[in-house]
């Protein structure tokens, strides 16, 4: 965790938190070698958040007198090992849920569920999400707009201005409850990390990711926006910098 201090009184602390997937193989559901190419590029959520705040440091005197922002990275390599969960694992997560994992390759919604819930558990007022999460968001999108879901429709709306003035394009996607259920039916445990199904994935993700937030929160799934031929291109740092610079 890296915390930039309000300045005076803490009235609001925001937590802007990115999936650090170092490299990503898809563990024992191994990607076939065209899809593992160019895996390194699975941590450019945790990039986005930390560029942010590199810049926000340097902006500290125009944040919001009374607010805190903190950044997350969850951070890991999802690589095959003695040690490396395989499917059919059942595990507890940070928040007590129990979570089968089905596909050992939609690791990123597992590290960023505990990331989620202990921010939450540390007190952030409000969390925002960047991940490369799902590759069925860049059949929906394309490469130039990332995803966005949302609990809360003031955040949603702060962040689609943000987005604009950054010139970073979002488009909303619907946290639709009924399509949870697929992962829950057919387990032990609580949930599955997913029903192997690509048809909506986008939005079973988030809803997935929704299930271990207790504050306002927004998820932008940003696969395909944070790498042009292998080449990074810092995508959402400009939303999250004009994000907490207008909260």
């Amino acid at each position: 965790r890296v915390t930039i201090p309000a300045r005076g009184e803490v009235t609001q602390v925001l937590a802007l938190v990115g999936k650090g997937i170092t490299f990503d193989t898809g563990g024992y559901s191994m990607k076939p070698p065209a899809g593992m190419y160019g895996m390194k590029n699975d941590m450019g959520g945790a990039a986005a958040v930390l560029g942010a705040m590199r810049a926000l440091a340097d902006l500290r005197a125009h944040i919001p007198e009374g607010t805190e922002v903190r950044a997350y990275v969850a951070a890991a390599e999802n690589m095959v090992g003695p040690d490396a969960m395989r499917p059919g694992d059942i595990y507890r997560a940070a928040n007590g849920l129990h979570v089968e994992v089905t596909n050992t390759d939609a690791e990123g919604r597992l590290v960023l569920a505990d990331t989620l819930t202990v921010a939450c558990q540390e007190g952030a007022t409000e969390l925002v999400d960047l991940a490369t999460l799902t590759g069925v968001k860049i059949s929906a999108l394309g490469n130039d707009i990332a995803a966005l879901f949302s609990s809360d429709p003031a955040l949603t709306d702060r962040l689609k201005a943000a987005s604009l003035a950054a010139g970073e394009l979002v488009w909303e996607l619907p946290l639709h409850q009924p399509y949870l259920k697929a992962f829950q039916k057919g387990t032990l445990a609580d949930l599955k990390n997913s029903d192997m199904q690509p048809a909506g994935g986008s939005i079973k993700a988030a809803l997935f990711l929704q299930q271990f937030v207790t504050r306002s929160w927004a998820h932008l799934d940003i696969a395909g926006n944070a790498a042009r031929e292998e080449n990074a291109t810092g995508w959402g740092v400009g939303t999250l910098v004009e994000y907490v610079l207008a909260r």
